[in-house]
């Protein structure tokens, strides 16, 4: 039998409501500082929720020709924008990347909602005659992937992954399994989403799923704490740079960590309700350590999908106890989500950066807003404050409507 092709991560890049950089996003993530304010990409007047995670003050003609980035909807630009931070950093360009064995795997929800909102309004309004000629290759969902590809000369394999919130999980899990087959030597995987508008806060508002903490935007999400009352609505965008390890220490690349174990499974349940009794999520768990070949004393820590919403955090705890019994109580779980509201697409990618930073660094980001304990949420969240730990393995979770579920093993790169 062929020995499995080992999948590293040489590169990152995250746009975030806490940073465009990674450093920055991850500096405010340890120190607990929350990303979350007053919307400003769409006018949520008569809405009940006012309040959003948004990457302020983004200018895409810093990262992209102004010419270009016009034709793109936000979603693309913030994809394009991470991937070219995330080649930077992996010391990838023109010269040391083979074109047709480089490739894309992109998870994204929605792709350009906003868009869709604004050219339905020049329809109605003023004719469909008037809409913009860039109007369908702003909007498609794989239009992230496309720009990539376009912009950074990458010919290769090339796919875009659509599971709701476990979209960038599985964009990364995917993209090392396209190296794992031999059909890429390297491959910009992870996720991206820049969905708010008014067509999907009334979308999410009449099924109850977001905070209506207005009043103090900065504590509305709080995942796991007794009094959390739904997910804030987030944008961003975080882009791992996947490579064949063989390769990338052949070109001397900076080797920050290794993709060891990734699952996928469907509750089969629910259209937007997890499984009730987290038998999905845990298959997801269960199957992404199988694939790593480790037990459940292996994992140091648990990048959470935490939402905030009253179901989903307490159903994922009771997969995490269904998968790690007793041992459930002794691993450090966060939310990325209590700084940065929920991206969507866009998590697993931002998420799987923080998870990569925690192993880096030997430090745990807090899940902040953690101050009234559910009896149904038990385990140890890391309230409130970062935790030094030296952590080797992390499993990260990202679960999404249509019972989507997806989970990686990332772990510490060892020769």
């Amino acid at each position: 039998m062929t020995e499995r092709k080992r999948v590293v991560v040489t590169g990152m890049g995250a746009m975030t409501s806490l940073g465009e950089t990674v450093d920055e996003y991850w500096s405010n993530l340890v120190q607990g500082k929350s990303g979350i304010g007053p919307m400003t990409q769409a006018d949520p007047t008569g809405f009940p929720t006012t309040i959003a995670g948004e990457v302020r003050n983004f200018d895409p003609a810093s990262y992209i020709d102004a010419k270009e980035a016009r034709r793109m909807a936000r979603f693309a630009q913030f994809s394009v924008a991470a991937s070219l931070r995330a080649a930077e950093s992996a010391g990838l360009n023109a010269s040391n990347m083979i074109p047709e064995e480089s490739g894309v795997v992109l998870g994204n929800g929605n792709g350009g909602l906003p868009t869709t909102e604004e050219q339905a309004h020049v329809l109605f309004e003023r004719g469909g005659m008037k809409e913009s000629p860039f109007f369908i290759p702003m909007i498609l969902p794989n239009m992230a992937a496309a720009q990539i590809s376009r912009l950074l000369g990458l010919k290769g394999y090339t796919n875009t992954v659509i599971t709701a919130c476990a979209a960038g999980t599985q964009g990364i899990g995917e993209g090392a399994e396209v190296i794992r087959r031999g059909a890429a030597k390297v491959v910009f995987a992870g996720g991206t989403e820049a969905g708010i508008c008014q067509l999907s806060l009334g979308g999410f508002s009449v099924i109850k799923a977001l905070s209506t903490n207005n009043e103090d935007p900065t504590k509305a999400s709080r995942p796991f704490e007794a009094n959390r009352d739904g997910f804030v609505p987030g944008e961003g965008a975080g882009i791992l740079v996947l490579e064949e390890m063989e390769h990338a220490i052949s070109r001397g690349a900076p080797i920050l960590a290794e993709i060891v174990g990734y699952g996928v499974s469907s509750d089969a349940f629910h259209l937007v309700q997890p499984d009730e009794n987290g038998e999905g999520a845990a298959r997801a768990m269960t199957w992404a350590m199988a694939d790593a070949g480790l037990a459940t004393t292996d994992i140091d820590y648990i990048n959470a999908h935490g939402t905030s919403t009253p179901l989903n955090d307490a159903i994922e705890t009771k997969a995490i106890k269904r998968v790690f019994g007793d041992g459930a109580y002794n691993v450090p779980i966060s939310s990325t989500k209590s700084m940065i509201g929920h991206t969507m697409g866009g998590s697993g990618g931002v998420e799987a950066v923080a998870a990569i930073k925690t192993i880096e660094t030997g430090i745990i980001h807090p899940t902040i807003n953690y101050d009234v304990p559910d009896p149904a949420c038990d385990l140890d969240y890391v309230p409130n404050e970062a935790r030094k730990k030296d952590v080797r393995t992390v499993l990260s979770n990202s679960f999404g409507f249509g019972g989507q579920n997806a989970c990686l093993v990332i772990r510490r790169f060892e020769e």
